[in-house]
């Protein structure tokens, strides 16, 4: 049985949710799975864990600054468990080489290649947002096209299946012998 720590850094929640589902993934197939909001709990790793998700939200085409300060002070550790890397934002809903792109930003920060990296379609929430913020919301997603402008009602873009699967897969990685 595997211990695998899920730390994550969320804005709005989606990022929350998809570190809570990988850990209902990772304890349905029989391992123990813990989050940590880095914003809370800060940025050191915990020891005593097997493996390590990082997941991480990306606002104005960045991931969280504290998100890369705890991948860069704990960057040792991440590379020698076994480690990936959750990358959540709306361009992962039809704008992929931004999503990717994203990713690389992040990787070239911090110094940081996780083996595994999932790309995850975020939520656009309009109705938890400010008057200011639902507006500049709708403007964004109109210039690019999207029919997403209800505001009354949210968008969720998480392909839940696609979270099970690279969870999944990350699980599998462990059980394999090493190369």
């Amino acid at each position: 049985m595997a211990k695998i720590y899920i730390p994550y850094g969320s804005v709005e929640g989606q990022t929350a949710q998809i570190a809570e589902y990988i850990a209902e993934v990772i304890r349905a197939h029989g391992h123990e799975a813990d989050t940590g909001d880095l914003k809370r709990s800060g940025d050191t790793l915990p020891g005593g864990y097997d493996g390590v998700i990082v997941a991480a939200s990306v606002h104005m085409g960045k991931h969280e600054g504290f998100v890369a300060d705890f991948v860069r002070k704990n960057r040792g550790e991440l590379e020698r468990l076994p480690s990936a890397l959750v990358s959540v934002s709306l361009a992962a809903h039809g704008d992929e080489e931004s999503a990717e792109g994203y990713v690389a930003k992040f990787e070239e920060e911090t110094g940081w290649r996780p083996a595994h990296v999932g790309i995850f379609g975020g939520a656009l929430l309009y109705t938890h947002y400010n008057f200011i913020k639902r507006q500049l919301m709708k403007k964004i997603t109109r210039d690019k096209g999207s029919p997403d402008l209800d505001t009354s009602r949210d968008y969720v873009y998480t392909e839940w299946d696609g979270v099970k699967h690279f969870t999944e897969d990350f699980l599998a990685g462990l059980a394999a012998p090493a190369g």
